[in-house]
């Protein structure tokens, strides 16, 4: 009886010990919120370089709207980082920014790092392959950036840079333009605005190519910059000088993007643009 009874407390509490171990794995379960990168309920993982003034830039605190980069003691602020902030709000989710290079802003979307890149990219044919694009949230125009005093400052013409050094942004449609201009010193694509900066400060170039946002925004940061505008500039086409949000190919965020987009009117985004110029830090 004695046996018979121990075998039944055994079963009994055996029994227990297994439902309160499968209690505690699916209360785990249940309370686990953690997904892949960019997968994330109730999160909106944009992507930017944070090096690209007056679109965006990195600084150390949250003043003037900064938002925290992910995984980082800096923020990011800028005219992308406000829409970015607009559109998080429309899609009801928490706005996330990951902070990177551009060259990995394509790949980093398409392998599911993030879900959009909101960093002053034009929606051009050939990333139209690979990504879509949402509607447009800003559109610009080429200028070059020069050193003030410089034989070029006064240029009024793209062909008045013959023999000048001259460079733009790696994988950027800004470089490939300086092939129309007859005679001119081509040098290595560089890889953000910045370093441009430092490049033109130390006289290793005459010039970059920009749009108007950055040389309005160089010039304003330091005296020694001076923005060209042409009577006769590059040949673009109108999605060359257009910037858009960048998803993933088929996303269900395209037409819900373009939805939130369309009520940001044209004053509001020249207001943004232009307290992003003013508020951007003077060492982008």
């Amino acid at each position: 009886m004695k046996r018979k009874l121990s075998l039944l407390v055994a079963v009994v509490l055996s029994t227990m010990l297994l439902a309160t171990g499968c209690g505690a794995s699916s209360d785990q379960k249940a309370g686990d919120t953690k997904a892949p990168a960019g997968s994330e309920k109730g999160v909106f993982r944009v992507g930017l370089e944070a090096g690209y003034a007056p679109f965006n830039w990195t600084q150390m605190d949250a003043a003037n709207g900064g938002v925290k980069i992910d995984g980082s003691a800096e923020y990011a602020g800028g005219y992308d980082v406000e829409i970015a902030k607009r559109i998080a709000e429309g899609l009801g989710k928490e706005l996330v920014i990951v902070k990177t290079e551009w060259d990995g802003l394509v790949p980093s979307l398409t392998s599911n790092k993030i879900d959009a890149i909101i960093a002053g990219m034009s929606p051009t044919a050939d990333r139209k392959e690979t990504i879509d694009f949402s509607d447009i949230y800003y559109q610009s125009d080429l200028i070059m950036v020069v050193k003030s005093g410089s034989p070029f400052e006064n240029a009024k013409s793209i062909q008045d840079f013959k023999g000048a050094k001259i460079t733009a942004q790696l994988n950027t449609f800004h470089y490939s333009v300086i092939d129309q201009i007859n005679g001119v010193v081509k040098e290595t694509a560089m890889d953000n605005f910045p370093a441009m900066r430092v490049a033109l400060e130390s006289g290793m170039i005459d010039g970059y190519v920009s749009e108007r946002p950055e040389g309005v925004s160089a010039q304003a940061a330091n005296s020694n910059f001076k923005m060209v505008e042409f009577t006769e500039g590059f040949q673009t086409s109108a999605e060359d000088t257009a910037i858009a949000v960048g998803v993933a190919k088929g996303s269900e965020l395209t037409v819900k993007i373009n939805e939130i987009l369309k009520g940001i009117s044209e004053d509001d985004r020249i207001k943004i643009m232009d307290e992003a110029i003013k508020n951007q830090p003077a060492a982008n």
